[in-house]
């Protein structure tokens, strides 16, 4: 519902309360510049929803709400984005109440939509190996490629967290990284000595040739550190030559180490630490696993199961 201005552009509208809130979750809250984005569309959408119907955000209540959510759905907003819309909205109600700017929170009444439950996509550790062996260490573009996939499966790295890490977030004598989450919360997580070796041959022997013109961990021929795009290109290329023929992401090495840990018989209290997740909700997508666990132990082992 943006409106074209005088010179072509589409320009979209805008309000102080909007503009202190952004404001507040980039600085104070530290949020990733992909969560901003996320938040300043939503509450743009809704800014043009209320600009479209003569209303005021200052005026917002429920049944202005429900009407939006209507408009949403009717322009095909599946549940999970429809529920990512709402905690965007949510958030501002919540910073606007704080302000004294709403007596009562709009919102108050909004449930989020039932989601459909969505297995995260993982490897096998037959996949993974055959990933890992792909690199060419004799190349000094393969030793950095080999490093990056040990580490996305060691650590259970996000992207982000992978090319925002720099030399000194690695402690060799304890074989701890030191991790940046959403946020900018920071995580200790260790890898085992395969992927210590890995890494410290790595930034003794190969980084040092691509002539680092910036202190990220890994870099491209230019020396500077490398572009979420740049990674999931290299995924994307390693997969097709192990013959995976299902579509991956650096994403999909995250789920395999929260996986193959609770195969192994990690809990999820630990499984949540290693992957930053603030709460353990999040973790709990990865149940399924420990659930199949639970039931073969229990097949194994209850007297009565052989009968």
């Amino acid at each position: 519902m943006a409106r074209k201005n005088k010179s072509g552009e589409i320009s979209h509208p805008t309000h102080r309360w909007v503009d202190r809130y952004l404001e507040y979750v980039l600085i104070e809250k530290g949020l990733s510049e992909n969560s901003l984005s996320s938040y300043s569309q939503d509450l743009t959408s809704l800014l043009a929803f209320l600009k479209e119907k003569s209303f005021r955000l200052e005026d917002l209540c429920d049944k202005t709400l429900f009407l939006y959510l209507t408009y949403l759905r009717a322009k095909g907003l599946q549940s999970r984005s429809l529920a990512r819309h709402l905690s965007s909205l949510r958030g501002f109600f919540t910073f606007a109440l704080d302000e004294k700017w709403y007596k009562e929170d709009p919102g108050h009444l909004l449930e989020n939509p039932k989601l459909p439950k969505k297995l995260p996509e993982f490897l096998t550790r037959a996949e993974i190996s055959r990933m890992l062996a792909l690199p060419d260490t004799s190349t000094k573009l393969g030793m950095r490629d080999k490093t990056m996939l040990e580490l996305l499966y060691a650590a259970g790295l996000r992207v982000s967290e992978l090319i925002q890490m720099k030399v000194l977030d690695y402690d060799a004598q304890v074989g701890l990284l030191k991790v940046f989450g959403k946020g900018a919360k920071e995580r200790l997580v260790p890898i085992h000595h395969v992927a210590q070796d890995v890494l410290s041959r790595y930034l003794q022997n190969t980084r040092p040739t691509f002539k680092p013109a910036e202190d990220f961990m890994f870099l491209n021929r230019s020396g500077k550190g490398l572009t979420r795009q740049g990674v999931w290109k290299l995924i994307k290329k390693f997969a097709a030559q192990a013959e995976i023929k299902r579509s991956i992401s650096p994403h999909t090495f995250r789920h395999s180490f929260a996986t193959h840990l609770l195969e192994g018989g990690a809990d999820l209290r630990t499984v949540q630490l290693l992957l930053g997740h603030s709460d353990i909700t999040a973790t709990e997508i990865y149940t399924h696993i420990q659930a199949g666990r639970l039931k073969s132990i229990h097949q194994e082992y209850h007297p009565r199961s052989g009968m």
